[in-house]
């Protein structure tokens, strides 16, 4: 499985892309000063957001793929999308959303759905069998990969995303507390809110 180019795609092209796009947001979003426009409150939505597409993610990386885990991933991606939405939603009350981080969002959004096409096409039976198709019975049970992927590149990957992404996010948060005094709103939006 490891020398078929969709996976060798989806690890070092796919993968990383999307990290980048990821760590590139936070940065859109320390330049906006997000912490005195939309403050904690827009913070906890991209942890969650952060939650919602992390869970599938590391189910990919060390679970086999099933109906189940696909089934997981489809729903991870339309509740991601309506968390996306809400978050721009607040953002583009309080702080000015440029189209850089416009630009940026694009990519955060549609390269989960490669991702998840990419793995749909390497378990098409498996996908089938969700539908009640093909000739694969649908599984559902959590087992770790037959064939794991190697150990330097989740160790890499795992420290990329705590050094770029989750600790850059809860960082976000907590800048957002400590400059609204504890509150998730910074005063001037929820002045702006009311309006």
């Amino acid at each position: 499985m490891l020398n078929d180019p969709s996976v060798l795609i989806l690890m070092y092209f796919i993968l990383p892309v999307w990290l980048l796009a990821g760590c590139a947001d936070w940065l859109c979003h320390r330049a906006s000063h997000i912490e005195t426009t939309t403050g904690a409150k827009e913070s906890m939505l991209h942890l969650l957001m952060f939650a919602e597409i992390g869970v599938p993610l590391l189910a990919a990386i060390f679970l086999q793929i099933n109906a189940g885990i696909i089934a997981l991933m489809i729903a991870a991606f339309f509740v991601h999308e309506a968390t996306a939405l809400w978050d721009v939603s607040y953002a583009v009350t309080a702080r000015n959303v440029t189209p850089i981080e416009q630009h940026i969002h694009s990519f955060l959004e549609m390269i989960p759905l490669m991702a998840i096409l990419f793995i749909v096409s390497l378990h098409w039976g498996q996908f089938q069998a969700l539908f009640g198709f093909g000739s694969e019975t649908a599984r559902f049970d959590l087992n770790w990969k037959e064939e794991p992927l190697p150990a330097t590149y989740v160790i890499s990957i795992m420290a990329v995303i705590l050094t770029f992404e989750l600790i850059p996010y809860i960082e976000e948060f907590f800048r957002g507390l400590r400059a609204n005094h504890g509150a998730l709103v910074p005063p001037k939006a929820r002045v702006h809110k009311s309006r």
